[in-house]
């Protein structure tokens, strides 16, 4: 049998006598003679019915299994999990949304490692699936690519899942009946994809192609089309040639293409659970990469996308004038890119970019980088005594930079959801969301809910929240979250009492609570840590094992 470099853990797996029973066994799966002497190339597949973000994914990975065996390898298809924030919003079920994130990695690199894969596939749809495949992918470091399964096309009269969240708040304040508000239920998820605006999914997508961790045009095309299909046949092969040249992900992940992928998200006004998620696959491919990365990068990229949830336009209107790969061009151009970093085609992503044309006259979707939306970036790292460690803030400036309001203090999403649909929450309000963190919630869920009920009810530009939980991506408004400490560890946002005063600058990027040293070390004194939510399960491990937000909410970081 074949011993070259390509094979370096399938042949530990299939050849020689002693590995009689595990070709036994491999034969009753397919495979033949012929098979032990290709490289295996694992396709992991996040396919699921539980969300139309994976519905399709099945069909996707059955055809980068096929690129990979036509281009010579033998493939073998599995699968690991995922969830659906976008029914479990608002509900305790999103406290496993981040954990699916843990959940996904670990089975990734616990099949892999097992089976001997000497390359692989992953193919991600929703929130947490991208960034629990690069994290697993990062895991193994073996020859690796990733593929997104492609955005949904907008609902009827331009909507999406933003639409109906936002159209409970409408209903809350009078503004739509129950027949208007079940129209857009009805309609507004027309069938598989995921999100389709600049939400947390397209913006991750976005992230790993700039990264180089997925074929270019990967992060923008329609989830059921003739090009989506293309991309999964060719990063099967594409594997192969990954493995000829034995290049892995940490040959692609390195600190330059973080940054690379940083001023991406913020060129398109992507979601703050970016942060989160950048934070976490750096830590795993062993970069360094902090808070004050996003604050550096910040100050000198411009935000030029017009896209959802702040802006106008969808990811299915991006994908029509061409994707990213136009605005990346110019990143590069202008000096705001590493083109020196290698990708999954083997190549630099300035020789990726080199034959890309530019946007078609007349779209306003991109604007021109000396005519930005906002000229740095919308992702705010904001710090002082309310968030000593780190707080993350998406501004856009058309929320205003500055808010300065009294503190209305809820224990929980649910409870802020009902006081802001029932008018007990007015204008001039900061509310503070708490014991939604990582270890206190546990699983920071998103403030989806209460978000966009603030829209809904047309309170965006007069009410803030603040929360060491954190946000969909399709939250907007003047949000604050991954205000850490956490309140389960006595951060101060523990501290906050209803009245208070709370000054939030996303200029000087600063975030108070307008009391004395005195006063807080006097309230401190008085803090009683709250009792675990949950002593049994997988909540319970991740409460005991995840580290802040502000470092990723890892749980292998010790």
């Amino acid at each position: 049998m074949s011993k070259d470099h390509r094979r370096r853990y399938s042949s530990q797996v299939v050849d020689g006598l002693s590995k009689a029973p595990g070709r036994a066994m491999l034969r009753a799966v397919g495979f033949d003679d012929e098979d032990f002497k290709k490289p295996q190339v694992g396709i992991a597949s996040t396919w699921s019915t539980l969300t139309p973000c994976n519905m399709h994914i099945d069909g996707l990975a059955v055809d980068a299994g096929r690129g990979a065996d036509e281009a010579g390898g033998k493939s073998m298809i599995f699968n690991t999990i995922t969830i659906s924030d976008g029914i479990a919003n608002g509900t305790e079920g999103m406290k496993y949304s981040l954990v699916s994130r843990e959940v996904i990695a670990d089975s990734i690199e616990t099949v892999a490692g097992c089976e001997g894969f000497d390359g692989l596939v992953a193919i991600g749809g929703c929130d947490k699936n991208m960034p629990g495949c690069i994290m697993g992918l990062a895991r193994l470091n073996r020859p690796s690519v990733f593929v997104y399964g492609g955005t949904i096309r907008p609902g009827a009269n331009h909507t999406d899942i933003i639409s109906v969240f936002e159209a409970v708040g409408a209903h809350a304040k009078g503004d739509m009946s129950l027949i208007e508000v079940k129209q857009v239920e009805e309609t507004a998820i027309p069938g598989p994809g995921s999100c389709g605006g600049m939400y947390t999914a397209n913006t991750m997508a976005s992230a790993i192609e700039a990264m180089g961790m997925s074929l270019p045009g990967s992060s923008a095309q329609d989830a059921i089309s003739d090009s989506k299909l293309v991309d999964c046949r060719a990063a099967g092969a594409a594997v192969l040639e990954l493995l000829e040249k034995d290049i892995k992900p940490s040959d692609i992940m390195t600190r330059e293409a973080f940054e690379n992928a940083i001023t991406v998200v913020i060129a398109l006004g992507g979601s703050t659970n970016a942060v989160l998620h950048l934070l976490a696959m750096a830590y795993t491919i062993d970069v360094e990469l902090t808070l004050d990365d996003f604050v550096r990068i910040g100050k000198r990229v411009p935000v030029v996308a017009d896209l959802r949830p702040s802006g106008q336009y969808m990811m299915s209107e991006l994908v029509a004038i061409g994707g990213i790969q136009p605005l990346m061009k110019m990143l590069l151009e202008a000096g705001l890119l590493h083109g020196d970093c290698m990708t999954v085609t083997g190549k630099t992503l300035a020789e990726n970019l080199a034959s890309v044309q530019p946007y078609p006259d007349g779209q306003d979707i991109i604007r021109a980088l000396n005519q930005p939306i906002k000229k740095d970036s919308h992702l705010r790292i904001l710090y002082g005594n309310l968030a000593p460690t780190g707080a993350v803030a998406k501004i856009t400036g058309k929320e205003g930079t500055h808010f300065t309001g009294r503190a209305r203090v809820f224990h929980s999403e649910e409870e802020t959801l009902d006081n802001i649909l029932d008018g007990t929450v007015q204008a001039g309000d900061v509310l503070v969301i708490r014991y939604e963190g990582p270890k206190g919630g546990p699983g920071m869920r998103e403030m989806l809910s209460p978000t966009s009920a603030i829209i809904g009810k047309g309170l965006g530009s007069s009410v803030a929240l603040i929360t060491d939980g954190r946000f969909s991506g399709g939250s907007h408004g003047f949000v604050v979250g991954h205000v850490t400490p956490e309140a389960a560890e006595g951060g101060p946002i523990a501290l906050v009492e209803d009245g208070d005063t709370i000054i939030i600058d996303a200029e000087a990027n600063q975030i108070t609570l307008d009391i004395s040293d005195e006063e807080m070390q006097q309230r401190k004194s008085r803090w009683q840590p709250p009792e675990p939510r949950y002593t049994r399960g997988v909540l319970a491990k991740f409460a005991r094992t995840v580290c802040s937000a502000s470092e990723g909410a890892v749980t292998d970081k010790g």
